[in-house]
């Protein structure tokens, strides 16, 4: 997948998740807020040539932003959205700590590809 591709399958991600948190599907919708963050953390590591191919990857590059952008929301952003992957696979998030903490990632997805604006 190039750039255009990863930026598309984030904004779908998330478009899906919402959908599917209304529907009261929050397993799925915590696994496509994890995806939305991880594709957008690929676009912009693609875009800088930055390693990507793994989990420790998209976290150092999430880490990377926050540092070089002196903005803390990018580690806590991807931060957030790992607890829902994980939330995917154990679900012990309650509905309404999921519905509180969504903003976090949905914030996060968007500052990630304005970087690519």
């Amino acid at each position: 997948m190039n750039v255009r591709e990863h930026i598309e399958t984030a904004r779908h991600f998330l478009a899906e998740s919402a959908r599917e948190f209304a529907a009261g599907e929050v397993l799925q919708s915590s696994e496509k807020l994890w995806g939305s963050a991880a594709h957008a953390v690929i676009a912009v590591a693609q875009a800088r040539d930055w390693r990507h191919s793994k989990h420790r990857h998209l976290k150092s590059a999430a880490r990377r932003l926050a540092n070089e952008l002196r903005d803390a929301s990018f580690a806590s952003g991807f931060s957030a959205a790992e607890r829902f992957h994980a939330n995917f696979y154990h679900g012990f998030m309650p509905k309404e700590t999921m519905s509180e903490r969504r903003k976090l990632v949905e914030d996060f997805v968007a500052k990630t590809l304005a970087l690519l604006e």
